[in-house]
């Protein structure tokens, strides 16, 4: 099998991230989201997967069943990718990184077995074999304005990357891989490492300034960028179009399963529904909250948090909209409170 690294393990559900998980030493909710915003917090990825994707059909293959285009994806970069039925419903999300001689593609560990059991049902005379490398791949991530410089302190040599820019390196004797995350304005990075590597470099980040944030700290992170997870803010009944995610379309590359619907919502006007932000005048909603206006429903919330800001706390939620009634600034209700929507990420979060 084909030598990188990557995250495993399982993934945590919403509920689970109230219940304690979180990694020995992690800092509160508050000292943790401070420091993804302001400085660098350090964390592991086990609630992602990584499947491997090799022999001589792999690019045109997956090119055919992705919205992104994979047939021109330069060695050493990924993209961000929707995987569809042929009614152009979302199946699942995905990164996928050409790495030369293989293909990886990166999704939430509670994917990867309907994603490969999609492929698989895919391959018919093609020469493509798909292998789930997540029990012999780990990563931590690092994100905040300062994770180049604890990078540096950890014994990284880090260059200027482009997002989704993947590059090989030594560190303390052993094959390591950088990744850039996928945000030009945040910056962020993936570190993929053999699983018996994982504590050490872990431990280095910490000495070396990093932070380590909780898996609730990290949904809070999510939400706060505008980031949809699959399966909470991005379902199966969902269209491409009504997600907002533009940057996993590709309208140039050819056909894909589920290609017919994406073209014909393009060509023929856009989707009635927008995934976008709220900043809520009260309590934290729960997913499902009804948005409202002018007397009737015209929306749902699918994520909703209190954002710890050094300001004081500030709610905040992910959902759908009709698209004519979603321009940013626009009151609505949430569950009876006043809210606006919003521009994603949420303003004045991040550092610029």
């Amino acid at each position: 099998m084909p030598s990188t690294a990557s995250q495993s393990g399982t993934e945590l559900s919403p509920s689970e991230l109230n219940r304690g998980n979180t990694p020995a030493g992690a800092s509160g909710v508050r000292d943790g989201f401070r420091a993804l915003i302001s400085t660098a917090g350090i964390f592991d990825m086990n609630s992602r997967a990584k499947i491997l994707l090799t022999g001589a059909d792999r690019v045109r293959w997956l090119n055919g069943m992705v919205t992104n285009n994979i047939r021109d994806l330069v060695v050493g970069h990924g993209v961000y990718a929707f995987l569809l039925n042929p009614q152009g419903h979302i199946l699942g999300d995905l990164y996928a990184y050409n790495r030369g001689e293989y293909l990886l593609v990166d999704t939430e560990a509670s994917q990867a077995e309907t994603i490969m059991s999609i492929f698989d049902h895919y391959i018919i005379m093609d020469d493509v074999e798909v292998a789930n490398a997540s029990d012999k791949l780990a990563a931590v991530g690092i994100a905040g304005p300062q994770s180049v410089e604890v990078l540096h302190a950890a014994g990284f040599e880090v260059p200027e990357l482009e997002t989704l820019q993947v590059i090989d390196r030594v560190w303390q004797g052993a094959g390591v891989t950088l990744v850039r995350g996928e945000a030009e304005q945040i910056r962020s990075y993936e570190v993929w490492v053999a699983p018996a590597n994982l504590g050490p470099l872990r431990d280095t980040l910490g000495k070396a300034g990093g932070v380590t944030v909780s898996p609730e700290t990290l949904e809070l992170y999510r939400i706060a960028r505008g980031i949809p997870r699959y399966g909470q803010d991005i379902r199966g009944r969902d269209l491409p179009q009504e997600t907002e995610q533009q940057r996993a379309l590709n309208f140039n590359k050819g056909c894909y399963v589920g290609q017919e619907i994406v073209e014909r919502i393009r060509s023929r006007g856009s989707v009635h529904r927008k995934f976008t932000g709220f900043e809520i005048a009260g309590s934290v909603p729960p997913p499902g909250a009804r948005i409202q206006a002018q007397g009737g429903e015209i929306g749902e919330v699918t994520s909703a948090t209190s954002l710890p800001l050094q300001e004081g706390e500030r709610t905040v939620a992910l959902g759908y909209i009709q698209r004519e009634l979603g321009a940013p600034g626009r009151t609505v209700e949430i569950g009876g409170v006043p809210a606006t929507v919003s521009d994603l990420p949420f303003s004045g979060v991040f550092r610029k």
